[in-house]
């Protein structure tokens, strides 16, 4: 019987949000970290971990991973999506207060969203790779003048203490997660159903314009469109998320007048929305 424990990779330190996305979907799965979003693919390319979840969108931040470009390098499929509510919280070493602090360390996308308690605080601020390897940092300094922004996790990883809890401006800061695969996973029910494609449009006048209307045509929505251009300014490339079942004939027929607009059309994967996605 094979015993090996179901592992699951993501980009940061232990105690980033990606960690603790990767422990709300899967907390029977054991989290390995990975320094780059490429890492983490490579994690699952060499069997070292079964999934990868890989943050794409924040609602404050906007586009967070080119996906775009690391899915055909590595062959993977998105076979589901996670919404995680983003709690950015003031952590301290022991014993520390707000008024202590001086500096504060954090990721270059978590500082701008908690200018407010930056602000009033007087803290000068300090750029990390990610939240949790900033709450590693001051826990390795063990200062009170070092503070950091991160998750509770970190707090309880590295032995901080929570000086202040859910310090972002905005109350609605939710990151978006795709989980990866080596292999496709196609949902059995035809119902909340989205299908990720790349491809690349003809160098020809409205080549956009004709390549989405099959979608139209079909009744099928996109609820995500992204362009790329290539090495050279030269050719854009696409990605796109669609409402609709890859083995729908609605979708096969919009794929087929696709074909007609586009080159090298490519299937990433298809999965159940998040049950907090509206889709109309």
């Amino acid at each position: 019987m094979n015993t090996k424990p179901k592992i699951i990779a993501f980009q940061g330190e232990k105690g980033a949000f990606s960690d603790l996305a990767c422990r709300n979907v899967f907390p029977a799965m054991e989290t390995l970290p990975c320094t780059s979003f490429d890492e983490a693919f490579q994690a699952v390319d060499k069997q070292r971990a079964d999934l990868a979840m890989i943050p794409i969108d924040n609602t404050i931040a906007g586009r967070v991973a080119d996906v775009h470009s690391l899915m055909p390098k590595h062959e993977l499929f998105i076979i589901g999506e996670h919404f995680q509510p983003v709690h950015h919280n003031l952590l301290g070493v022991k014993g520390a207060r707000k008024e202590d602090l001086k500096y504060v360390h954090s990721h270059v996308h978590a500082l701008p969203q908690c200018k407010k308690i930056i602000r009033d605080l007087g803290l000068e601020a300090r750029v990390h790779a990610d939240t949790a390897g900033a709450a590693a940092e001051i826990a390795r300094k063990n200062d009170k003048q070092h503070g950091a922004i991160a998750s509770s996790l970190a707090a309880d990883i590295y032995g901080l203490d929570i000086l202040e809890e859910s310090v972002q401006d905005a109350e609605r800061n939710t990151t978006r997660f795709l989980i990866l695969a080596p292999e496709p996973e196609i949902p059995e029910t035809q119902e909340r159903v989205l299908s990720s494609l790349i491809f690349d449009v003809r160098n020809i006048p409205a080549a956009l314009y004709k390549a989405l209307g099959g979608f139209a045509t079909n009744g099928l929505s996109l609820t995500k469109l992204e362009s790329y251009v290539d090495d050279h300014f030269d050719v854009a490339q696409f990605y796109c998320e669609v409402v609709g079942h890859p083995d729908s004939s609605s979708f096969q027929l919009a794929l087929e007048e696709l074909g007609f607009y586009a080159n090298d059309v490519r299937f990433l994967g298809a999965f159940q929305a998040h049950p907090n996605r509206i889709i109309q």
